[in-house]
């Protein structure tokens, strides 16, 4: 009887830069949902759906989820510690971006309301 071949060791993969992408869709004023965005990856990959929720420690991003028989669980989300920081603190920058523009965008619009107008569909 003949052994299968051991399978090779699997490649080490080397950690590529990502350039993470966040648009700002809304900002609300009330509310637990602070803000809605999108976020791009490298230009190749967009996740739609992500907020920014006021949490008891602050600002966090909830992904887009759905529910199940055990509560919400996300769709997508970073694989590693440390493209989980990395995607979640590019999306908080964001937020923090877009509240310091605020006053600015408020007098330019004389002084409407926070939501903006959804942003365009990001094709593929």
């Amino acid at each position: 009887m003949k052994q299968a071949p051991t399978p090779a060791p699997a490649p080490q993969r080397e950690a590529l830069p990502m350039q993470v992408d966040v648009k700002i869709h809304s900002l609300h004023a009330s509310g637990p949902v602070l803000a809605d965005a999108s976020v791009n990856l490298n230009g190749c990959f967009a996740v739609r759906g992500v907020k920014v929720v006021d949490g008891s420690n602050g600002p966090f991003v909830s992904m887009p989820s759905y529910k199940g028989r055990d509560g919400y669980k996300d769709i997508c989300f970073p694989c590693t510690k440390e493209f989980h920081q990395q995607f979640h603190q590019a999306v908080l920058d964001a937020y923090q971006q877009s509240l310091t523009q605020l006053p600015q965008r408020q007098q330019e619009n004389g002084g409407q309301s926070m939501d903006a107008p959804p942003a365009p569909e990001m094709g593929m």
